[in-house]
């Protein structure tokens, strides 16, 4: 028998800065001011406990621009500039450009693809800062509960 409960929202990521598959602003890549973007999500799945966000550039072998965890599920994002400077308990990476945080789109020629990938966790990983991506996802694969991705592209 069909039910009237509808079904929930999916989890998603989406930027006040950029829509999905389109261009990120230069302000936010080495040809600008290289500040991470603002970040927002709806719909976190019920039992998350913290959320991983990564970024990567699949253009380039997977590039690491961006690697953070722990952060708090229920803030709803995060604000532009927030690398360097996340909300309570979360932790930030090394990024491919050998520097812990956000490193920006910087692509040496032609349009880059960037994803985006954040995801729910059933509990925080408790990483050390400065922890490589590999490391990061070998301890979230025992805790993921769903992800969601937002792709951008930038062209130098």
């Amino acid at each position: 028998m069909p039910t009237d409960t509808p079904s929930p929202a999916p989890f998603s990521l989406t930027s006040p800065a950029f829509r999905a598959g389109e261009g990120i602003p230069s302000r936010y890549t080495c040809d600008g001011r290289d500040v991470s973007p603002p970040l927002g999500w709806t719909d976190v799945p019920a039992g998350t406990k913290a959320l991983m966000l990564t970024v990567t550039d699949p253009d380039a072998r997977g590039f690491v621009h961006w690697v953070a965890w722990d952060v708090p599920p229920d803030g709803g994002g995060l604000a532009e500039g927030a690398s360097g400077a996340l909300p309570g308990g979360a932790a930030e990476g090394r990024n491919d450009f050998g520097r812990t945080g956000w490193g920006g789109p910087c692509p040496p020629s032609g349009t880059h693809r960037y994803v985006f990938t954040l995801t729910a966790l059933s509990a925080p990983l408790g990483l050390p800062r400065g922890s490589l991506l590999e490391a990061v996802q070998r301890e979230a694969v025992r805790v993921k509960i769903e992800e969601t991705q937002l792709e951008g592209t930038y062209r130098r």
